[in-house]
């Protein structure tokens, strides 16, 4: 299976960090080709300045992104939970890349359209300082932006979601447990 890893943290000594370092290590080992890209390290601007009147010039790093994207057959998505959504770099790839002609068409003469990721799957890892079901209860479900509006419209499918926490205070054993479940996923390519 070709996998593409995403570390959506823009810091990558952090939990989403180690999870991506043990899922790519138990993917590898199974032999999966595997590809990644840390979001920190990657030289582009995330704010769309004139929305999208006028599409911005993609720099090569975003190109990257979306050449290794249409490669894979699964994609992998780490980040931590900020204010109920994704931190804003990643928003901003998201906004930048995710264009027509890549992720999806507009049909012409009606209001639906065609995602163009079709055939890959997803599986979205998300850290948080609170309970997953608190989280929801007081603000909703926080992973539709992630999910449905950008994944499942782009075409992906399945897309699967697992948010983890609370990490603020986790226990190095209870931390260890969830790198070695990272790295069974990685081995398993799910």
């Amino acid at each position: 299976m070709k996998i593409y890893i995403l570390q959506g943290n823009p810091d990558n000594e952090t939990i989403c960090g180690s999870f991506a370092d043990h899922y790519e290590k138990g993917a590898k080992e199974a032999g999966h080709e595997v590809r990644r890209a840390n979001i920190g390290e990657l030289k582009f601007d995330p704010i769309l300045h004139k929305g999208y009147k006028a599409i911005q010039t993609l720099e090569p790093d975003l190109l990257k992104v979306q050449e290794d994207m249409k490669w894979a057959d699964h994609i992998v998505l780490f980040y931590p939970m900020w204010w109920s959504s994704m931190p804003a770099i990643l928003k901003g790839m998201f906004d930048r890349m995710f264009l027509p002609g890549f992720a999806y068409h507009f049909r012409e003469h009606d209001m639906g359209w065609h995602g163009l990721l079709h055939g890959r799957s997803a599986h979205v890892f998300i850290t948080m300082d609170s309970w997953p079901i608190l989280q929801r209860i007081l603000f909703g479900d926080s992973t539709n932006e992630i999910g449905r509006a950008i994944l499942k419209f782009s075409g992906i499918h399945p897309v699967k979601i697992k948010k983890i926490g609370p990490i603020k205070g986790m226990s190095t054993e209870h931390l260890n447990k969830w790198n070695d479940e990272m790295y069974l996923f990685g081995k398993k390519g799910k």
